[in-house]
Formats: C-alpha cells, sequence, structure tokens
C-alpha cells in the first residue's frame, strides 16, 4: 500500500471546481456577456435588444439580470438533452452581480434544483427597505441596467409622481428568496476585513434568510432552523454555518468570494438532492 502524498493538495486548497469534480459533480461556465452586455450601452443590443429590434427598452422590459438568467435557463435546455447529465440535479451559483443574477434565475426557472448565492448584495439577497451601505440610488446610477427601467424611479428625488426611496418599493428581496422555496438555497458572505465589502450589507442579507424561512416552512421544508422575526435574530458569528434546512447561511472569513464555502456547501447539496458519488 503505498503511503501518504504529503504534496497533494488538500480539500481546502482546491479550486471550486476541482472541489466538485473531486466529489462527483460536473460543471459549465456561462459568459454572461455572451447574453447580455454588463453595461447600459448594450441595452440595445442582445437578446433585449434581440426582441426589442434595437430600439430603446420600454420601462417594464428586462434589465441585464433577468437577461442572463433567460440565457442560464438556455443552458439547461441542453444539459436536459445529454445523457450524461442528471438534469434534475443541476444548481446555479454566482458571486456578486452574478450572485444577484444566480438568485433571480432560481426565482424564474424552477428546473435548477439547487443554488448558490455568493455576496449579491443589493439586488440580490439584501433587504432594500434597510437603510445601509449600498441603496436603490446606487445600483440606478451605476447598476440601472441590471434592473428593467422602471427600478429608476425608487431612486427619484423629483418627479411627476413625486420622491421615491427603496423604502417604497412594492416587494423586497425576502421574497426574491422565497421564490426559490422549497428548493434548496445556501447564502453565502465573506468578511469586510478580506474584502467583502460592507456594503454589501451582510446584516440585510441575513434578515432577508430570516424572514424567506417562513415560506419555505409554508411549503414542507426547513429553514434556518430559527423563528422568523428577522428583527430579533441575531446575525450568526463568521464560520457558523447554518447548515440543516433547504435554506442555508454562512459567513466564511475570506473576501468577495464564495470558494471558502465550496466545501460546505458541496457536503450540504449532496444531503439535499441525495446523492452519493459512485465509485466502480
Amino acid at each position: 500500500m503505498p503511503g501518504p502524498n504529503f504534496f497533494a493538495l488538500q480539500p481546502a486548497e482546491l479550486s471550486p471546481t476541482e472541489q466538485l469534480l473531486a466529489a462527483g459533480w460536473g460543471y459549465c461556465t456561462i459568459d454572461p456577456n455572451s447574453i447580455q452586455a454588463d453595461n447600459g450601452s448594450g441595452l440595445t443590443k442582445g437578446i433585449i435588444g434581440l426582441v426589442n429590434k434595437g430600439q430603446p427598452r420600454k420601462p417594464d422590459d428586462w434589465g441585464a439580470l433577468r437577461a442572463w438568467a433567460w440565457g442560464a435557463a438556455r443552458a439547461l435546455d441542453y444539459l436536459e438533452t445529454d445523457s450524461m447529465v442528471d438534469a434534475k440535479r443541476v444548481g446555479i451559483e454566482g458571486v456578486s452581480r452574478y450572485g444577484k443574477a444566480a438568485l433571480v434565475t432560481m426565482a424564474f426557472e424552477p428546473r435548477f434544483a439547487i443554488g448558490l448565492i455568493g455576496s449579491s448584495g443589493k439586488g440580490g439577497a439584501t433587504l432594500h427597505r434597510r437603510v445601509f451601505g449600498e441603496a436603490v440610488e446606487n445600483l440606478t446610477g451605476g447598476g440601472f441596467y441590471w434592473m428593467a427601467g422602471n427600478y429608476m424611479k425608487y431612486a427619484a428625488e423629483e418627479a411627476a409622481f413625486g420622491r421615491k426611496t427603496g423604502c417604497d418599493l412594492p416587494v423586497d428581496s425576502h421574497e426574491l428568496l422565497a421564490l426559490a422555496a422549497p428548493r434548496p438555497l445556501f447564502i453565502s458572505y465573506g468578511i469586510p476585513e478580506k474584502g467583502d465589502a460592507k456594503w454589501l450589507d451582510q446584516q440585510g442579507s441575513w434578515m432577508a434568510s430570516v424572514a424567506a424561512g417562513q415560506v419555505y416552512k409554508l411549503l414542507g421544508a426547513n429553514d434556518l432552523g430559527l423563528s422568523n422575526d428577522y428583527l430579533k435574530e441575531p446575525l450568526p458569528p463568521v464560520l457558523k454555518g447554518l447548515l440543516n434546512g433547504q435554506l442555508a447561511w454562512r459567513q466564511h472569513d475570506g473576501g468577495h468570494t464564495d470558494a471558502p464555502n465550496f466545501s460546505f456547501f458541496i457536503d450540504w447539496a449532496n444531503r439535499m438532492l441525495n446523492y452519493q458519488r459512485k465509485t466502480n
């Protein structure tokens, strides 16, 4: 029997994709810019421009996040034709703006079985009504094209309909999270000290996750295992994962990435999807 290989990479040192392969998963990568450009000048191009025949979009037309979600669904269309893929166990993952897009994908495409949502902030898992860090006004500045045009009116200082803020939105991110229920959803964040900025509002995402748990329970799934009082449930310490239900939370001690949470996500996903790697 060969001795231990002290030079072999340990699980914590493996990249997320290497960890997936080692666990018996497959993966594919989507280039969002091949679906819709990540800028405002691209709104007359890509899938949004194609549908609008190169004309400016209407206020209730898609933004880039919804377009990227549409593209992910088209990728799943293909995966369903591949006999090597278990199309009932396909998940989606993203960080930052792509974390927002992954969450939107989970909300609009019920065929995705599981999601890993990394450091998504406002427009993703973080509450809009919480006045902290990044605000609707920030998103309607540099990232206005991520959302439908109607989103911009919630940053209006002066308008015919009056002044509006994120607090006037008729919906909030806990309802976006709840649209994934009862499918498994893992909310991941890092810490500001390592670069996962405070403006992402980890606390606001925690509050939304707590509130969304009510719908998971309603649909017969397990949430974070707490009450759904988002005003009273304290943010868990860093590295303390709540991973026993279909709705999961873990804040790692790294930066603007979900890589430190991947080993925890894989173990959790295996349990949630009842998956065990096949061995010869």
